[in-house]
């Protein structure tokens, strides 16, 4: 699904490309032809202007055999001044036939157009392009021609000359907004000598809105496909979660059957023994029954409790009697009764209680428990090739706060699994090792109570050689 969709998705942004892209040139084909229509145009209307002039009788040629060109003389018309010229007189001009006569004058005649044309292209090529295309006229013709061509987008203009030096331009042209944007240069009157060549440059500062304009219907499109192609990946994400937490699950209801299967198996051999009369006729054997009983139903107690505080986790807000504790007696108390457990297994436990200042407000209880599992796990996880070494710590940090730090000698935690031991029902690896058994919840709720205390907890911890919690929890007020 995902694969389809950013297929999908990469379909899209290629054919808006390509859109944008087509736009690009059909724009910037106009926009040539406008201004190649715009050089024309300016030729063409400096020619009318001079054949008009000649015509008017401003200028004056003579077109006499030997006559001098042009004569700037008054009065006259060019066309009577051609019609009246003759072509120089031959030998055989008078056995020509009809046909040859008027092809010969023919020729004359464009020959004398042809000087005209001469004349015109050396007088305008030495004066400035501001006489020969006026700013107000470019500024008309190029408008109008853009216009014809069907590109009605703002534009601004500069006329330069072959240096770069601008000659004279429009209002709002920058030099800068020109290299930014795309410029169109045209060369004005191409025919005139290249040291005296000038150029028309337009850009048009809302050319990028005009083209992304045709690819506007599609951008809604476009992120409705990114949003469904997030809403995929997440999905797929939530559905790799709930497979692993159904999996995390089933762990902990074999892990709690497991658990409670084997105090009430106990008890209830125990309750069978009792319906045994010689059972009750000896006082030894009712005493080691009820201790059983008695311990067996602590354990029971112990995992329900455990099983409990799974509610924890669904509260947005956990239920604390919050009241001013001094770490260091709370620790003290925990050790101390933690001492037995561990020599059991040959092991010690070592406090040091350094912190000056170590009242904080907290719930007792949940306190107690927090560190208690903590311990628990070290015990738990020890190296049995080396004697147990645990300890406890509180010290003091700045920005007001307490540090307790809980540290042990055991088999340690993989660096893989360190982002992961504050979830829910997750248990590390133990590798061979099935007789550690537990439902997931202990560093989950540790990790859980820290938070609601306004503190942070984090782990440190080495495979093979030990692991260390450091807690750190805002001192009261007062």
């Amino acid at each position: 699904m995902g694969i389809t969709v950013a297929s999908l998705l990469y379909m899209q942004g290629l054919y808006m490309h390509n859109i944008v892209k087509m736009s690009d040139e059909y724009f910037s084909e106009r926009v040539k032809k406008s201004l190649w229509d715009v050089s024309t145009s300016l030729e063409k209307l400096e020619t009318a202007h001079y054949l008009n002039d000649f015509v008017a009788g401003e200028r004056r040629f003579d077109f006499s055999p030997g006559g001098s060109f042009p004569l700037l003389n008054s009065g006259g018309n060019l066309i009577e001044e051609m019609k009246n010229s003759q072509p120089p007189l031959g030998l055989n001009y008078q056995s020509m036939s009809f046909r040859d006569r008027v092809r010969s004058q023919y020729a004359h005649q464009r020959a004398l157009l042809d000087e005209v044309v001469l004349n015109i292209i050396s007088e305008t090529g030495s004066l400035p392009i501001q006489e020969r295309a006026d700013s107000a006229e470019v500024a008309d013709l190029l408008s109008s021609t853009l216009r014809a061509n069907s590109i009605t987008q703002p534009f601004e203009f500069a006329v330069v000359n072959r240096m770069g030096t601008v000659i004279y331009k429009t209002a709002g042209y920058n030099v800068a907004d020109a290299n930014h944007n795309v410029t169109f240069v045209q060369a004005l009157f191409p025919n005139d000598k290249s040291n005296r060549t000038s150029s028309l440059k337009v850009y048009f500062p809302e050319m990028k809105d005009y083209l992304y304009s045709s690819i506007r219907v599609l951008v809604p499109s476009f992120f409705l496909t990114i949003l469904l192609l997030m809403l995929s990946i997440y999905t797929i994400v939530v559905a790799f979660r709930q497979k692993k937490l159904t999996e995390m699950k089933n762990d902990f209801i074999n892990n709690m059957t497991h658990e409670f299967k084997t105090p009430i198996s106990s008890i209830s051999l125990a309750a069978q023994m009792l319906n045994d009369k010689s059972v009750l006729k000896s006082p030894k054997m009712l005493e080691h029954i009820s201790s059983v009983i008695n311990d067996e139903t602590k354990r029971l107690r112990f995992q329900v409790e455990k099983v409990l505080q799974m509610s924890m986790f669904d509260r947005q807000k956990a239920t604390l009697r919050l009241q001013e504790v001094d770490v260091n007696s709370v620790v003290a108390g925990i050790a101390n009764t933690f001492k037995l457990k561990v020599e059991r297994y040959g092991g010690r436990i070592t406090t040091d209680l350094d912190a000056a200042n170590a009242l904080v407000e907290v719930d007792e209880m949940h306190f107690t428990n927090v560190i208690f599992n903590l311990l628990d796990n070290a015990v738990k996880y020890r190296d049995e090739e080396r004697p147990l070494e645990l300890s406890v710590a509180t010290r003091d940090i700045a920005h007001d706060r307490l540090e307790i730090i809980v540290a042990d000698n055991g088999i340690g935690i993989r660096r893989e699994d360190l982002k992961r031991v504050f979830e829910k029902f997750y248990r590390v690896s133990t590798g061979n090792r099935h007789d550690v058994k537990g439902f997931g919840l202990g560093l989950a709720y540790v990790h859980k109570m820290v938070s609601e205390f306004g503190g942070d907890i984090r782990v440190e911890s080495e495979l093979n050689k030990g692991t260390k919690f450091i807690i750190r929890i805002p001192l009261t007020k007062n």
